[in-house]
C-alpha cells in the first residue's frame, strides 16, 4: 500500500511521536508499507509521521557506497531532479484531491523497486523503532531536502558526521546501529521527523530566516491548505464503525 505523504503545514509534522508499544503483524504490514512508499516516492528515508502516524518509526536505505562523497552527490542529483518536477506543480498537488492525485502519481514510479535498489546501490532496508541516538561525533555539511516539502532544498546543513543508534526490531528486539557520513546524515534527518524536526531547523539562524523568506509564498500555501484539510476532517461525519 502506498500512502499519501503529508506536507508542511500538517501539524504532525512538527509534534514529538509517541512510542510504539505494540509489535506484530500490523507493525511489520506498517513497515513494508512505509518502504514502498518510501521507493514510489524516490526518497532514501521515511518516517512514521510524515504518512500521518503518530508513531516512533522510520525506514532507511543503506546503500553500497565506499565513497561518501559519491552517495552524497547521487542523492543530491536526484534532489534536483525532483526539484525541477515538482516545485512548479506542489501548491496544485496539494489541493483539495492532493492525497488521490499523490496516491496515484506514486503509483506509477517510471522503475520498478527492484530496478531502484539495483539503480541506487541499496544493500539494506533499515526498519528502526524507537530509536535513541546514544552517540555521536564529527561534523559534516550536506545538502538536504524531504518529501514533505518537495523540491525545496538547503545547502551546508549541518549534522554529526558518526552516530550510533539504539533502537528495536520489528519483533521489539534491542539492537544497536553505526553509521558514518551519508548514511548518518540519512538516519539523522529520518530521527529527527520523530522529535518533530526539519532539515531547516539545523541551519544558522541567519540562513535559516534567508531560507524562509525565500520560498514563503509556497510555506504559506502549503499551511493553508493544511488548516483547511483539518477544518473538513473535523466537520467530516464519522465514518460506518468508527469509534468517534
Amino acid at each position: 500500500m502506498i500512502y499519501p505523504i503529508l506536507y508542511y503545514g500538517e501539524p504532525l509534522l512538527r509534534r514529538r511521536s509517541k512510542p510504539v508499544e505494540q509489535f506484530g503483524a500490523e507493525l511489520s504490514t506498517l513497515a513494508e508499507d512505509m518502504i514502498e512508499t518510501m521507493y514510489a516516492a524516490d526518497g532514501v528515508g521515511l518516517a512514521a509521521p510524515q504518512i500521518g502516524i503518530d508513531r516512533r518509526l522510520f525506514v532507511a536505505l543503506e546503500v553500497n557506497r565506499e565513497d561518501p562523497q559519491e552517495a552524497a552527490e547521487s542523492a543530491e542529483e536526484l534532489a534536483e531532479e525532483l526539484a525541477e518536477e515538482s516545485v512548479g506543480e506542489a501548491v496544485g498537488q496539494l489541493a483539495d484531491t492532493h492525497e488521490e492525485d499523490d496516491a496515484q502519481t506514486l503509483s506509477e514510479p517510471e522503475l520498478t523497486e527492484d530496478e531502484k535498489r539495483e539503480a541506487w546501490g541499496v544493500i539494506r532496508e533499515h526498519v528502526i523503532v524507537n530509536p535513541v541516538i546514544i552517540e555521536s561525533s564529527g561534523r559534516q555539511y550536506a545538502r538536504d531536502g524531504c518529501l514533505s516539502l518537495p523540491g525545496l532544498i538547503a545547502e551546508g546543513v549541518p549534522r554529526p558526521t558518526r552516530v550510533i543508534i539504539e533502537y528495536q526490531d520489528l519483533s521489539g528486539a534491542k539492537q544497536r546501529l553505526e553509521a558514518n557520513d551519508y548514511f548518518a546524515h540519512v538516519l539523522q534527518h529520518e530521527f529527527d521527523h520523530l522529535e518533530g524536526i526539519l532539515y531547516f531547523d539545523h541551519l544558522p539562524a541567519e540562513r535559516r530566516e534567508a531560507f524562509l523568506e525565500e520560498h514563503r509564498s509556497l510555506l504559506a500555501e502549503w499551511q493553508r491548505l493544511a488548516r483547511a484539510r483539518s477544518k473538513a476532517a473535523a466537520k467530516a461525519p464519522p465514518r460506518v464503525g468508527s469509534s468517534r
